[in-house]
């Protein structure tokens, strides 16, 4: 197993709660060891959603930290459990994780082992993308959420999805950026080709930045592997 195969993952499936709930049945039947479930909002167009196989606007959120050689796996299982990429599935997708506490990155590490001593070397299937995607995330006041997506729809962006949060150590914030932010925030997660991530992020922080009403921040990273979006280029 070469390096690479060792480094951690951030394995994130964006789909309808009906799948999410199996794909929990399968993450469990694997033995992925940390994963958590949340829920959010779809925003895209109709005509995105028959893109992407969604229907209605709530989503499950399933995030997981993965090595490399076990995320790759989970990709092709999820693909074929839940059959991402047809209609009423979803997306799929990894990102580098660069960092994390210590006890953490040492027993992925372990799994990583583990799980090498119980499998055969994997030949992961070619119809998966590399890196030609992004993950654009802006965090904005509540409410905010549609003048996001306004904005990166208008410099390319097809949909996206919104995870409801609450900020905490206001003070701390308020005393670094020499603003006031409020307390309960909106996440929209974008995913867009490499083409359109930076018009996206100039759009987004143009109408819904900082000094705007909607107190945005913007962020990128890189999307590393992806499935259920082959009809999105």
């Amino acid at each position: 197993m070469n390096s690479s195969d060792k480094k951690i993952r951030i394995l994130m499936l964006i789909t309808t709660p009906k799948l999410a709930k199996r794909a929990e049945d399968l993450y469990n039947d694997e033995d992925v060891p940390l994963h958590y479930h949340l829920v959010g909002q779809g925003t895209a167009s109709s005509e995105m959603m028959d893109i992407l196989g969604l229907d209605g606007t709530e989503k499950g959120i399933l995030v997981s930290f993965l090595p490399k050689c076990f995320s790759d796996d989970m990709l092709v299982k999820l693909r074929k459990a839940l059959r991402i990429g047809s209609v009423n599935s979803g997306i799929a997708f990894t990102v580098p994780l660069t960092g994390a506490n210590g006890f953490v990155m040492k027993r992925l590490g372990e799994i990583c082992e583990e799980y090498s001593k119980t499998h055969e070397e994997r030949k992961v299937e070619n119809t998966m993308t590399e890196m030609k995607y992004a993950m654009v995330a802006a965090v904005v006041d509540q409410g905010h959420s549609e003048e996001v997506m306004e904005a990166a729809r208008s410099a390319g962006a097809r949909g996206g999805t919104i995870i409801h949060g609450r900020q905490v150590g206001d003070e701390t914030a308020v005393n670094f950026w020499g603003i006031s932010l409020a307390d309960e925030k909106e996440i929209v997660m974008i995913i867009t080709d490499n083409a359109h991530k930076l018009d996206i992020m100039k759009a987004i922080s143009k109408n819904c930045g900082v000094n705007s009403e909607a107190k945005g921040f913007v962020v990128s990273v890189p999307v590393e592997t992806v499935i259920g979006v082959s009809d999105f280029e």
